[in-house]
């Protein structure tokens, strides 16, 4: 029979368990950065805030992703090596595995949308 030394009691289930949730939540937000832009990320989407008229960029999920121009309703960005096009409703286009999506556009800046499929 193996003894253990300290038992794990429910309580230290618990803290081991917040311990845990608490590592990967962090580990989820070091995967974004971003310059001229925010992010505000999940587990499998992020929305990215560019601002325009600067070098605007973000690391996430894995990719980089750029603002080249806008111009109306559409924004050009280069996402994970390749430029794409995006108008503002109109349905996601997949570039690496990831789906983008151009939510809206202004005189200030460019928000993006970028998930996993």
């Amino acid at each position: 029979m193996i003894r253990r030394a300290f038992p794990l009691t429910p309580s230290l289930r618990r803290t081991a368990g917040l311990v845990a949730g608490l590592a990967l939540g962090v580990a989820v937000l070091a995967g974004c950065s971003s310059d001229g832009a925010s992010t505000d990320c999940g587990i499998d989407a992020c929305t990215v805030t560019f601002s325009q008229g600067v070098e605007a960029s973000a690391s996430v999920l894995g990719v980089e992703a750029k603002l080249v121009g806008v111009q109306d309703d559409k924004a050009t960005i280069e996402i994970a090596g390749e430029r794409l096009t995006l108008t503002v409703g109109q349905q996601g286009t997949e570039v690496g595995g990831l789906m983008v999506t151009l939510e809206s556009v202004t005189n200030d800046q460019a928000v993006v949308r970028i998930s996993r499929n």
